[in-house]
């Protein structure tokens, strides 16, 4: 009745289904694995964002690589905004979408140490990303401000090129090495997004808080891989039953119209 199974169709049917099943198996696994670091990551992020502010100089020194765990702390820092040495940082977008620049201003720290403080973001003056763009002042004098401590930028990271030739105070990446060769300076690693002060008359528009990763959307894809998997056995025994019946009803109404004759 089954013999059908040992045909060239069904065994290549049988591989078939025989490779989906741990394949899916593990793609299942692979996306629990993906659901897990998002989980982690995500609760990194609350952690830092809740965390209580500290000087900054608790959390980096100059040459410090920032680690994932100091990653978006709030911190704090007092000093002189040196926009003398103001640069912007190209290609950067604001919450609509909308492609201008960073403003990065090393503030000058009482100990002589300084800190690059991201102040947001700004429009491009016209289609041209090669002028200078009109960067609002911050504040003059002895100022404390407040930001998330953020990693040196890479390509890696990133997936942007940091281009060599570029105009005059523009630079690709927020990067503490390179500043600390341009300014002849100790700057202290990574650098932070300001959150406080807030600007006067809203610009440069500050940087957005960090988003929480979809990591739910990762353990529904693992539970619909696993259901697939499930699902091939259940599909081959349905197909081979199916099969198997239509075979037998064929059969027997061929033996049908072969009886009638020979009774005649």
């Amino acid at each position: 009745m089954y013999r059908f199974l040992l045909s060239r169709q069904w065994v290549i049917l049988t591989l078939v289904a025989l490779l989906l099943i741990p394949t899916m198996i593990r793609l299942g696994f692979w996306q629990m694995h993906r659901y897990d670091e998002r989980t982690a990551r995500n609760q990194l992020v609350s952690d830092a964002l809740g965390a209580d502010p500290v000087p900054v100089e608790q959390l980096t020194t100059p040459g410090h690589a920032v680690t994932r765990s100091e990653r978006y702390r709030s911190v704090t820092a007092t000093g002189t905004f040196d926009t003398a040495h103001e640069v912007v940082v190209r290609r950067r977008v604001n919450a609509d979408e909308t492609v201008g620049f960073h403003v990065l201003t090393p503030l000058v720290l009482t100990d002589g140490k300084v800190l690059l403080v991201n102040r947001g973001w700004i429009p491009a003056d016209g289609p041209s990303q090669t002028v200078f763009p009109k960067v609002p002042a911050p504040p003059s004098g002895r100022t404390t401000v407040t930001g998330r401590l953020m990693p040196d930028e890479t390509t890696a990271a990133s997936g942007i090129k940091n281009l060599k030739g570029l105009p005059d105070r523009q630079i690709m990446l927020i990067n503490s090495e390179q500043q600390a060769q341009r300014l002849g300076a100790q700057v202290l690693g990574g650098y932070i997004a300001q959150i406080a002060p807030e600007p006067k008359g809203d610009s440069p528009e500050l940087v957005g808080a960090p988003g929480k990763e979809d990591a739910a959307l990762n353990y529904a894809y693992a539970i619909q891989w696993w259901l697939f998997a499930a699902g091939v056995p259940f599909g081959w025994v349905v197909q081979a039953r199916r099969e198997a019946r239509d075979r037998a009803q064929a059969a027997a109404k061929e033996a049908e119209e072969q009886a009638e004759p020979a009774a005649v």
